[in-house]
């Protein structure tokens, strides 16, 4: 008899410590959960893409770059317009219009210059570098203290044994993708 009292009084026991571990394991999650969301607010406007942009900025116009440097593929301008053009579209939920967008980006292509780099002792050089420039203004009509006026350059080198036409369509589309992530971060992720 009393052994079925002791193990009663264990049972009771260890029922009420589980009701309080789920009591504490309650509070915790509720506890995270409030802390997870003050830390998101807090944090200002984030989206998961990594994009900071004001929500009220619905619109992105990209006014047609102009070639204003010797050299380069004619369809150059073009190229790096749809490729802005593409990447606000798969990135943000802008919509991208063709005029009078709360967000404006325009410009020139200002440098389409191949570099001997990496000189030998014969003078000459063992790499080439493909280096394209473009000029970018950009107006955020929503908040004019984020407009700015930048280069943004990058560079693809190749062996001094091949010529730019054998590299040309296979590094430019490389430098102008980097050009266009780095004038994205510029502007739709502040960095």
């Amino acid at each position: 008899m009393k052994n079925k009292l002791r193990m009663k009084s264990e049972e009771l026991r260890l029922g009420r410590r589980a009701v309080k571990n789920k009591k504490v394991v309650r509070i915790l999650t509720l506890f995270f959960i409030l802390n997870s969301s003050l830390f998101i607010q807090s944090c200002g406007v984030y989206s998961f893409t990594g994009t900071t942009l004001s929500p009220d900025i619905k619109t992105v116009t990209v006014n047609n770059f102009v070639l204003a440097t010797a050299g380069g593929p004619a369809n150059l301008p073009l190229t790096l317009n749809e490729k802005l053009k593409e990447y606000y579209q798969r990135y943000t939920s802008l919509k991208v219009i063709p005029a009078n967008g709360d967000m404006l980006l325009e410009g020139n292509i200002t440098g389409y210059d191949l570099i001997a780099v990496a000189p030998t002792a014969q003078d000459q050089a063992a790499v080439n570098r493909l280096q394209i420039t473009v000029l970018v203004r950009y107006y955020n009509n929503k908040d004019e203290s984020k407009n700015f006026e930048q280069s943004f350059s990058f560079y693809k080198d190749f062996p001094q044994a091949q010529t730019l036409s054998q590299n040309e369509s296979r590094l430019v589309p490389q430098i102008l993708d980097q050009i266009v992530l780095d004038i994205f971060n510029k502007t739709a992720a502040d960095w």
